[in-house]
């Protein structure tokens, strides 16, 4: 005969009597453990004393019901037992924790879990992470009767290492990887503090530093300060200069200097220098990821240049030509570049009539030329005219559009003024 299967949500059985097999109570359902080894998670033994260590085994249940449990045993002596390491409690380590959901890209709580059992064996289904699953936590479900189901199954769920973290999705690299930078950094910034540096843990060092690059000063500083040294220099070195000198400026000097330490010397050397500039001057805002090329080269040879050093710049919007001292010559659209025949020299497609703006410039300024001579970055020389690095747009767009949320306003600027001369007239 078919064991019958009977499904039922551990909010219903939070708090039901445990009987004994003569129908006795013998305690109250506190908590369910499971055991999350890869297959289906099983329940393997039943919280219900304020021990947390000493559970029921679950081999001891005959019934599992929403309304209790049922023991296989007479009243007496428990037996309880020890949880074991890969045990977890589900009421206390993953009910209420945050999980991404990957089809609606955005973050979402576990309100209730779905159980199911056959006979005396009963298993994680899936997590609800719907309205209805809150509703029926606070005992209101009858006002939800029409809403439905919203449930993340349990192949796609995780719990983190430590048992006191929270859930997770098993995310394929692959699905991940199609994740924008900025909802990543949105996932991140909703989670709870000590979740988030746990999430960049998981991420590959590019995709980490993509994300951190697009969340607020406070979120990057907190994550930074969770990651072990070499975790956390690694991470600084894969964002741009700016970046970086913005988020170990914030923290305090000991140890930005212990990070700095850790990182590259030629990366730390270019954090350094940039962490010396006032974080309101164009130098604060500035990064040295920028494109520059002497004025001898042909466009053939330019391109074939720009192919090696694109990877590792901020923005190949413009080239900038230079001299052997870094002086600034002049600059080049890629527009311009690309439509070029291929013996043309640099200095012959250059414009020379530069707009730039001094290190020690404030917002105001920058903003200002910015949008009066519609640029995508704007090039920050010192009082001799040396290139120091270049301002993106990006990095004033709340300057320019305080109104308008900095994607769209990136988007909007983008396709208005995409081609014009950057840093030229």
């Amino acid at each position: 005969m078919q064991k019958q299967m009977k499904r039922f949500y551990l909010s219903q059985l939070i708090g039901r009597r445990i009987r004994d097999s003569e129908g006795e109570k013998v305690g109250t359902v506190k908590d369910i453990a499971i055991l999350w080894d890869g297959n289906i998670p099983k329940i393997t033994g039943i919280r219900y004393s304020k021990d947390l260590d000493k559970l029921i085994s679950a081999d001891k249940v005959a019934i599992w019901d929403k309304n209790g449990v049922t023991l296989s045993q007479t009243g007496g002596v428990l037996n309880p037992t020890n949880i074991r390491p890969k045990e977890l409690y589900v009421g206390k380590w993953l009910l209420d924790k945050q999980i991404i959901d990957l089809k609606g890209s955005k973050l979402v709580r576990v309100n209730d879990i779905l159980l199911s059992c056959t006979g005396s064996d009963a298993f994680i289904v899936a997590a609800d992470i719907g309205l209805r699953g809150l509703l029926r936590r606070i005992g209101l479900e009858f006002l939800s009767k029409r809403l439905e189901n919203h449930y993340i199954l349990w192949q796609s769920i995780t719990p983190t290492d430590s048992r006191t973290g929270s859930l997770q999705l098993d995310v394929d690299k692959e699905e991940l990887n199609k994740l924008h930078p900025a909802d990543i950094a949105d996932f991140v910034e909703e989670m709870d503090y000590n979740s988030q540096a746990a999430f960049v843990r998981s991420l590959d060092a590019e995709q980490a530093a993509d994300a951190l690059a697009e969340m607020e000063i406070d979120t990057q500083v907190g994550i930074i300060s969770q990651l072990t040294g070499e975790h956390a220099s690694d991470l600084l070195e894969e964002l741009p200069p700016d970046e970086a000198a913005d988020i170990l400026s914030e923290m305090p000097e000991e140890k930005s200097a212990e990070l700095l330490q850790l990182m590259e010397d030629e990366e730390a050397d270019e954090v350094k220098k940039l962490m010396q500039y006032e974080g309101d001057t164009a130098g604060g805002l500035m990064t040295t990821e920028y494109i520059d090329m002497p004025v001898s080269l042909t466009v053939e040879q330019a391109i074939e240049r720009l192919r090696e050093l694109a990877p590792e710049a901020e923005t190949i919007y413009y080239l900038y030509i230079v001299d052997e001292a870094d002086k600034l010559l002049g600059v080049l659209s890629l527009r311009e570049l690309i439509i070029s025949g291929p013996n043309n020299t640099l200095g012959n497609l250059m414009h020379t009539k530069l707009i730039t703006v001094h290190y020690e410039d404030g917002h105001r300024k920058i903003a200002e030329r910015m949008q009066k001579y519609s640029l995508l970055a704007l090039p920050v020389v010192d009082e001799h005219g040396m290139m120091l690095g270049i301002i993106t747009v990006d990095d004033v767009l709340d300057i320019l559009m305080p109104e308008r949320s900095t994607e769209d306003a990136w988007a909007i600027y983008l396709n208005k003024h995409a081609g014009r001369n950057g840093g030229s007239k």
